[in-house]
């Protein structure tokens, strides 16, 4: 070798094993783009589908062979769950098999189970992506036979040219063409490539050795070498500030193949321009391994966060739960955290699979226990419905009843024992209600026509009007005694007054009531429930305590029936005008607790004192 020329070594990564690495990374990473998992079966089909059909499926195999995973383990799971049959084999992955889709005899391909024509269509997919991959493949080791076969000439060439030892007018202009014809050639086997490349590099170190080329062309070279390289140092040394460092790093590679396809540079500068590159490449490594390095860190964090999803998960998913409100509530947890976790990175490689079914897990046993429950509510509502059936049946056979005070008291006992009966299925309330008021009506209606002299309703319901206007129009006196014993008078009256028309009764009831509260707010003339009876045979009244007690407790149990009401609809469509409805009793009962509890207390107080 001439003493002026010193063979260049580089100490850039392997190009192939480079590339091959950035490529699983890329696939890696798009298949960890969407969580494949939570897709459903023919989410993740169309998915396959639409990557079958892209420019570079042929570079998208790693997502391939993801989506297909994740596709036949939700179809094995979902099977399983359905009771139809043991879990769903994968087709093989390997590259020169192709799985073909079996047809029956018939061409139908729907069998006994509705997965069938879903793994079918998946299976056919699958299969022709694979058979093109296989030609894909086929074809590129070809290609890369014929580019070694045509880069071995180029060397066979070059050895040629060396031993011609021509004039070197002649010799470099072809020498020059050799190095065209090399660098346009493609890629080759990548068990060829190093000691083919070494091969060149040595060949062309030993032209510029042997062949006595005219200087001023060779230090021309020199330069245009030299010239070359800076602008690869100052474009590696950008691509040191790049924030993508994978795009930087992507970059750098094609840098040191492009380094690797140009010659030498005098003597003087060889050192010195490589320090440079390497240097820039040193930081753009450096940074891209701490980005990884990073990365580890933010999925170690975010497994530790999902961790804690997945004990609050469990912990909810272990509780008793006694009431449809209750599970309404703690539903409403839960999905809070299932949002809380979409928000989460992925966790390592390792331990992201196994998180996610924990946390699956665990949202699967409450839910689970929530269906349980809601089905035992179904079972008591089919037994009230039951019972409002029995009430209907005894209502429809006193309807056309004549001994009108003895069938008035039965109907007002089954109207009673209507309100105590539990909540029956949606589709059914309203019929049922229906036909019980009808049987109802019909009676009172008859009723009230029939109606004698000495009780006539209509004429009750203007007197009572009446009765309530009075009440409206008395001023209060500055003498409580004086309002007491007006507000009896009042009640007196009103209890004089007989009965009204059916359909009146509710109305004017709570007219009355308004009317007298407005007025005489802690009056209490209403009987004590239950029947107690003084010395002298009339029934006792309650205390202004008792009855609000009693009026606390009443408020409470509908408002478990309300919350109840909403839990069974809750999962029901067009159920909302009915849910909000409830939610508005049950605010108003609750506000109105309020008030009950604190006049209670204020009894109270005084009692102590």
């Amino acid at each position: 070798m001439s003493e002026d020329f010193v063979p260049e070594v580089t100490a850039a990564p392997d190009v192939e094993e480079t590339t091959k690495a950035l490529d699983e990374e890329t696939a890696a990473s798009a298949a960890e783009t969407v969580d494949l998992n939570a897709l459903s079966l023919s989410e993740l089909s169309e998915m396959f589908d639409r990557l079958s059909q892209s420019e570079d499926r042929m570079k998208r195999y790693k997502e391939a062979e993801a989506i297909k995973s994740a596709f036949y383990k939700k179809l094995s799971k979902e099977k399983a769950e359905a009771g139809l049959g043991a879990a769903v084999d994968e087709p093989s992955s390997r590259e020169d098999v192709v799985d073909e889709v079996v047809v029956p005899a018939d061409g139908n391909l729907v069998a006994d189970n509705p997965f069938e024509a879903m793994e079918a269509a998946f299976k056919g997919v699958y299969a022709n992506y694979k058979k093109e991959r296989a030609e894909y493949n086929r074809q590129q080791d070809a290609l890369r036979e014929e580019n070694l076969v045509l880069k071995q000439a180029v060397i066979d060439d070059l050895k040629a040219l060396v031993e011609k030892q021509e004039d070197v007018n002649s010799t470099f202009p072809a020498f020059r063409e050799l190095q065209n014809r090399w660098k346009s050639i493609g890629p080759v086997p990548a068990s060829k490539f190093r000691d083919l490349n070494d091969n060149y590099q040595y060949n062309v170190e030993k032209f510029y050795d042997m062949v006595k080329i005219n200087r001023d062309l060779r230090d021309l070279d020199f330069k245009k070498n030299l010239e070359a390289k800076q602008k690869f140092c100052e474009f590696a040394e950008k691509l040191s500030e790049n924030d993508n460092v994978v795009e930087a790093f992507r970059e750098l590679q094609k840098l040191h193949e492009q380094w690797k396809e140009f010659g030498p540079v005098a003597k003087e500068f060889r050192d010195s321009i490589w320090e440079r590159f390497k240097a820039a490449t040193s930081v753009i490594n450096k940074k891209y391994q701490a980005y990884f390095e990073d990365q580890k860190e933010k999925q170690q964090e975010n497994l530790e966060e999902k961790t804690k999803l997945c004990e609050m998960t469990e912990a909810i998913a272990s509780k008793e739960v006694k009431s449809s409100n209750e599970w309404n509530t703690l539903s409403a947890e839960i999905e809070e955290i299932q949002k809380k976790w979409r928000t989460i990175g992925f966790a390592t490689r390792k331990e992201n699979q196994k998180i996610y079914d924990r946390f699956r897990a665990a949202c699967d046993k409450f839910f689970e226990r929530k269906r349980e429950y809601y089905a035992q509510f179904k079972d008591t509502m089919n037994e009230n419905m039951e019972k409002k059936l029995s009430l209907i049946e005894q209502a429809e056979a006193l309807k056309d009843s004549k001994e009108w005070k003895k069938t008035t008291e039965a109907l007002i006992a089954l109207q009673k024992q209507w309100k105590e009966i539990g909540a029956v299925p949606r589709k059914k309330s309203e019929q049922l209600w229906k036909r019980f008021r009808a049987a109802c009506d019909s009676f009172f209606n008859e009723r009230d026509a029939q109606a004698k002299p000495e009780n006539d309703y209509y004429g009750n319901l203007k007197a009572k009007k009446a009765l309530i206007e009075e009440i409206k129009a008395y001023e209060l006196s500055e003498d409580a005694a004086a309002n007491l014993a007006a507000a009896k008078e009042f009640a007196a009256k009103w209890q004089g007054i007989g009965f009204v028309p059916f359909k009146e009764k509710e109305n004017i009831q709570s007219a009355y009531n308004e009317a007298f509260k407005s007025k005489f707010p802690d009056f209490n003339a209403r009987p004590q429930r239950g029947g107690g009876r003084t010395s002298g045979g009339q029934k006792k009244t309650l205390s202004e305590k008792d009855r609000l007690v009693q009026q606390y407790g009443k408020l409470q149990q509908d408002i478990v029936t309300y919350e109840n009401n909403i839990g069974f609809f809750s999962a029901s469509k067009n159920s909302e005008p009915f849910i909000r409805q409830m939610q508005e009793r049950i605010d108003a009962a609750k506000q109105e607790l309020k008030a009950l509890e604190a006049k209670i207390r204020t009894i109270e107080e005084a009692e102590e004192e």
